[in-house]
């Protein structure tokens, strides 16, 4: 497989066609054409203020699609990966009832049914299959809502694309369902290389059996467009032939596949024709929005987002990925870009790329703001422009104007939960915070010479009653061509930081332009969590919790309440890597409880538990459980210990009370980075605080 020559553009405009399409079709959401057409008319453009409702959500669309494509990395980048693989995959990222999946129950919900069997034992393709589920069940949506990641990891080749699909389906998806994915994920893989839109569909349609009803519907759709000028026209055709009321279950993949093809033949290569189109004939109108947006994004390039209606401004590359792994939640498109196309290289043989020396925010593509936003006063506009960088081809522009002396404006981007974000509606965001107490900031700032100014890194973050407070590091005058500029998080006492940025400050009246070349963060947080009793509650959402603990107020800061199985309640990314984690821990009745760190998900981690043989234990958890080391440990329920795990490269090493109980190495694939976590296994536990430093040597 050959990378082509602009892999990472067309890749990053696939995305933002992904993400586009789902907000767009969000708000309306499986209504009807003739409401659509009632109540909104034609849909060209967003209409969530319309409908009063937020553009940046969570949404089972983008956050499947991003996810399940973990699985590759997670085992070696590996053509062979196996439907065994992926759904074990499910298991690690999915936090049961709270993430991705629509959580409608057996039966009801494929996906939901799906995890239920891999939960029980049942590995993938079983877990999916008609023959277990029922080919009702089987055949809905899913499988094609997530499936455009294996297309953009594949260019250029729509047989490994199609192969991927069929692997990722079948964990959940069987018969039509897998039809349907394999024809998108193809054509989007093919989409890198072919620009005809008929061509795309000849190379899918020549990958599934030729008398399924995805086959033949397609070549209906394809009669209907070449005899109908207008997509009304092929809309009621679908709908009298394929439409719902032809298929059991609440949202049959074949009806919205239909309708995909359609927008495709119709829209004539527009991606706003074609997004109006999809959208305004009605039915899963996010999922088939954003299946459309992604395929014109690769085949046709960031050009085909530009036109009349301001598709990218609004949402500025956000997207939010909630899982086990909290850290990698808050996100953006572009940083989601780098992932697929790592991917994709590193099947192809070829080295990873990580711009600006693996820079979180280096706006390497035309127009990327990873999430940036003016945020004090009216003054600062923001654009991605060429040049202005010391390493790479690109910076963000800081365009200011009328300053008076002394007046400043703000830019910032989320690093945890953003304020209208707290109590979204529908699939809950479940997040940790990116940037931490201790961990340094590092920015670089061009400035070519006009008006005097200055500039300072700014950190704003859920003070008492979760109210956004700010602080500054230290101003520097921007008197050059370059100015680097570091900060050393201070001890916020544990309050989670929501967002970063740059505030400019006037040193003179004026207008001008500033450069961010780049920002971002080194080193390991120095940070205790614990309640801090203000009346505040983003303290406790910073954790995402896997455990069974109602949601009320204990006398700890946390507890954890595990009626079966193994429970986790867990803080950090996979940016912490040597470090140590010290907490309080009170077993009541409980099989074990503990600490773990490097932990990657619920079934990616390293423990070290007290168990109820009387024993202390190091566990690794990798795809099942294996105890490293076990020792002879005398403990009481209701006595407090105080438990550290260091991780420093391979060594592991545990205390309980200060005495060192073992000091191991793990050098069998180890686990190499990851965020903290609480552990109760089956019955309940309490800790107070949780305190994450550097490793000591």
């Amino acid at each position: 497989m050959n990378i082509p020559q602009d892999y990472i553009e067309r890749t990053y405009a696939g995305v933002l066609g992904k993400i586009i399409g789902v907000y767009l079709g969000r708000p309306f959401e499986g209504w009807s054409y003739e409401r659509i057409m009632a109540e909104l008319g034609e849909i060209r453009g967003y209409v969530h203020e319309k409908l009063n409702m937020p553009l940046i959500v969570t949404d089972d669309d983008i956050s499947g699609t991003f996810t399940f494509l973990r699985a590759l990395p997670d085992y070696g980048n590996t053509p062979d990966l196996t439907p065994q693989q992926i759904g074990q995959s499910w298991l690690n990222y999915i936090v049961e009832k709270k993430t991705i999946l629509w959580w409608g129950g057996l039966g009801n919900s494929t996906e939901h049914t799906a995890y239920l069997r891999l939960k029980q034992g049942i590995p993938a393709p079983r877990s999916g299959s008609i023959a277990l589920n029922s080919k009702v069940v089987a055949e809905q949506i899913g499988s094609q809502i997530f499936i455009d990641g294996w297309g953009m990891v594949s260019p250029g080749d729509p047989e490994r694309a199609a192969d991927f699909a069929r692997r990722a389906s079948s964990v959940s998806h069987d018969g039509e369902a897998i039809y349907g994915a394999q024809v998108i994920a193809a054509m989007e893989a093919q989409a890198y290389v072919e620009k005809d839109i008929n061509v795309l569909l000849n190379t899918a349609v020549k990958l599934i059996p030729n008398n399924s009803v995805i086959y033949q519907m397609i070549n209906d759709i394809r009669e209907w467009h070449a005899e109908f000028r207008d997509w009304h026209d092929t809309r009621d055709q679908i709908e009298q032939h394929y439409g719902y009321d032809k298929f059991g279950g609440n949202c049959h993949m074949v009806p919205n596949h239909g309708l995909i093809i359609m927008s495709l033949l119709h829209g004539e290569d527009d991606f706003g024709k074609s997004l109006m189109m999809v959208n305004t004939a009605g039915w899963d109108t996010d999922c088939n929005s954003g299946n459309v947006g992604c395929l014109l994004g690769i085949k046709n390039g960031l050009a085909t987002l530009e036109g009349s209606t301001d598709w990218r401004g609004p949402v500025a590359d956000r997207l939010f990925l909630p899982t086990a792994e909290g850290g990698s939640a808050i996100s953006d498109a572009l940083i989601e870009t780098y992932k697929v196309v790592n991917i994709g290289r590193a099947l192809a043989g070829d080295k990873p790329i990580h711009p600006k020396n693996g820079a979180r925010f280096h706006f390497e593509m035309p127009g990327s703001v990873q999430g940036f936003q003016a945020k004090l006063g009216d003054k600062l506009r923001l654009e991605n422009v060429a040049g202005h960088s010391a390493t790479g081809m690109r910076s963000l522009a800081f365009h200011y104007h009328d300053l008076a002396t002394g007046e400043i404006v703000r830019a910032s981007t989320p690093t945890f939960i953003p304020p209208e974000a707290i109590d979204m509606k529908g699939y809950s965001l479940l997040a940790c915070p990116t940037l931490y107490s201790g961990q340094t900031v590092i920015a670089r700032i061009h400035n070519e010479g006009g008006d005097a100014v200055s500039a300072r890194l700014v950190i704003g973050y859920y003070g008492v009653e979760d109210k956004i407070q700010y602080i500054t590091g230290t101003t520097t005058a921007l008197r050059d061509n370059e100015n680097n500029i570091e900060w050393r998080i201070p001890d916020l006492k544990g309050a989670p930081i929501a967002e970063i940025g740059i505030e400019v400050i006037a040193d003179t009246d004026g207008s001008g332009s500033v450069y961010l070349d780049y920002l971002t963060w080194t080193g390991e947080p120095e940070v205790t969590l614990a309640n801090p009793g203000d009346g505040s509650r983003m303290w406790k959402r910073a954790w995402v919790d896997s455990t069974d603990s109602p949601d009320w107020q204990y006398p700890e800061s946390y507890r954890l309440i595990q009626n079966e199985g193994t429970g986790l309640l867990m803080q950090g990314t996979r940016e912490w890597v040597n470090y140590r984690m010290t907490a309080d821990v009170t077993p009541h009745m409980a099989e074990a409880a503990g600490v773990a760190v490097r932990v990657q998900g619920l079934r990616r981690y390293y423990a070290m538990l007290l168990t109820r043989d009387n024993a202390v234990q190091l566990v690794k958890v990798l795809d099942g459980e294996k105890v490293l080391v076990s020792s002879p440990f005398e403990w009481q329920f209701g006595e407090t210990y105080t438990m550290t795990l260091q991780v420093n490269d391979q060594r592991l090493q545990g205390w309980v009370n200060d005495k060192l109980v073992f000091d191991a190495e793990d050098t069998d694939t180890p686990l190499m980075d990851g965020a903290v976590a609480l552990v109760c296994r089956e019955g309940r536990t309490g800790t107070q605080s949780v305190t994450v430093t550097a490793a000591l040597l």
